[in-house]
């Protein structure tokens, strides 16, 4: 079967999904709630973010071996930046920098270990934008707090959210569950079914929440798994299809038809907006949670030119693909160099949505919307930004010795290391992409004020404690 000649209804309807497969009641956050007239003039916003898609695996950021004709389409239709990072080069606390606004230096969940939970006094993205009057829903990984924790989704901002709540539970494409608001949903069909396949009932979890909820202002954060690791489709997939006999690696075939998958299922979101009419009024963002799983060198070259991959400090784990479409508003084809992060992601919707004055004012984000919108000379922009990760022992359950990684970007200068007792490398970025020439030595001012940069800004870590699990599980 070709990619032209791929129906996702006649798909859907030969693998047993439909969207009321699983049966999921209507929450009265997304339903009931009355508008004003000014209220429906707020645009519908979409969020995507993938998971582990490395910065060149786009063919709009010069893939030559992925086909993505829909985000590619998407990027000439809006703005792709070329400088966009996430808020660090792993998946929680990438994600608790980009809902709560607060680089890697103050945000709450730094660890890594898959349920460890978003402060009760964090806001998040989705508190704001309910406070705006907005629908609320979230699709496919959380990360921020296991079930009966009160990190879990529904309990900071989210009307409703379906998925995995722990991140460790999410890498498995044929769990026999997924969560809805903390209630257990059974995955029905044998394991390797393409019935039980968790992404295709997100996906349309995902169109579902959208058709539900049309006629009034959405948030629609999508956060779907793919294609992260374990590398799981089923072989029936259409895009499975293009790549099965590629001579490559099987886990470079697999993870090229997942972002093949998620290509398609971007084209077909965008074909929901233009069916239910809601196009120009939705802003759509696309982008990856950090850098790619593997790079993939000499066959996907999921890096492209940048050094590094996820779990590193480099661009090549901290870098990822951000585009950003809204017919009308935001033109056609543009292409920005404007430097910006997952901080910046909560200020940015606040504005659209007509309520920045509902950020806190802690925050270390920027808004974006000057650059979205065109209005030259009005961006503000970074004096710095700031990332960490603490390497830990998943042997030992502990963090290792000297296992802080800090990176630093100050305007053209990125000062780098994966030690905290050794000295920062530095990077021009402006000359050395690939950061290849380390300039430490030649410029000990630079390191200095980034040193003392990161004295002032930076916060020691609250307890970063994982939820009792049951008994031979590492989640609920």
């Amino acid at each position: 079967m070709s990619t032209q000649d791929y129906s996702r209804r006649n798909f859907l309807k030969a693998i047993g999904i439909g969207a009321a497969t699983l049966g999921l009641p209507k929450c009265e956050g997304t339903s009931n709630r009355s508008v004003s007239k000014d209220y429906r003039k707020r645009p519908n916003i979409i969020f995507i973010v993938v998971d582990d898609m490395g910065w060149a695996d786009l063919g709009c950021y010069g893939s030559r071996n992925i086909k993505t004709p829909n985000i590619d389409k998407m990027a000439s239709e809006g703005i792709r930046f070329t400088q966009a990072y996430s808020g660090c080069t792993v998946c929680a606390p990438a994600r608790s920098v980009l809902m709560t606004g607060l680089h890697m230096g103050h945000t709450s969940v730094r660890g890594n270990t898959g349920g460890i939970p978003i402060g009760e006094d964090d806001v998040t993205v989705a508190e704001v934008l309910k406070q705006a009057g907005y629908a609320t829903g979230g699709f496919g990984k959380w990360g921020l707090g296991d079930v009966d924790t009160p990190g879990v989704p529904e309990k900071k901002g989210f009307d409703e959210f379906f998925g995995y709540y722990h991140q460790v539970h999410a890498h498995d494409y044929w769990t026999e569950y997924l969560w809805h608001n903390s209630q257990k949903v059974p995955m029905v069909g044998e394991e390797l079914s393409p019935q039980r396949y968790t992404h295709y009932h997100i996906f349309e979890q995902t169109l579902r929440f959208i058709r539900q909820n049309k006629d009034k202002p959405f948030f629609c954060y999508a956060p779907w798994t793919p294609p992260h690791g374990q590398y799981q489709i089923p072989e029936s997939d259409p895009a499975w299809q293009i790549y099965k006999d590629k001579p490559w690696p099987k886990t470079a075939k697999v993870v090229a038809a997942m972002d093949t998958m998620i290509d398609r299922n971007v084209g077909e979101l965008i074909d929901l907006l233009k069916e239910l009419k809601i196009e120009e009024r939705t802003i759509v963002f696309f982008c990856s949670d950090n850098g790619a799983g593997q790079r993939f060198d000499g066959v996907l070259d999921s890096s492209g030119p940048l050094r590094g991959y996820k779990r590193s400090m480099y661009e090549g784990g901290i870098r990822t693909p951000m585009i950003v479409r809204w017919p009308g508003k935001i033109k056609a084809g543009t292409i920005s160099d404007h430097a910006l992060y997952f901080a910046d992601v909560m200020p940015t919707l606040a504005e659209l949505s007509g309520v920045p004055h509902y950020v806190p004012d802690q925050v270390d984000g920027l808004s974006i919307v000057p650059t979205l919108t065109g209005q030259q000379g009005k961006q503000k922009k970074h004096e710095f930004m700031y990332w960490e990760w603490q390497k830990y022992n998943w042997g030992q359950r502990k963090d290792v010795p000297h296992g802080l990684m800090q990176a630093v970007r100050m305007g053209k200068w990125k000062a780098v290391r994966h030690q905290s007792n050794v000295p920062f490398e530095l990077y021009d970025l402006s000359k050395d992409i690939g950061e290849t020439n380390n300039l430490a030595a030649e410029n000990p001012d630079i390191v200095v004020k980034i040193e003392a940069y990161i004295r002032g800004n930076r916060v020691e870590p609250s307890a970063q404690i994982e939820p009792d699990k049951p008994k031979g599980k590492r989640f609920k």
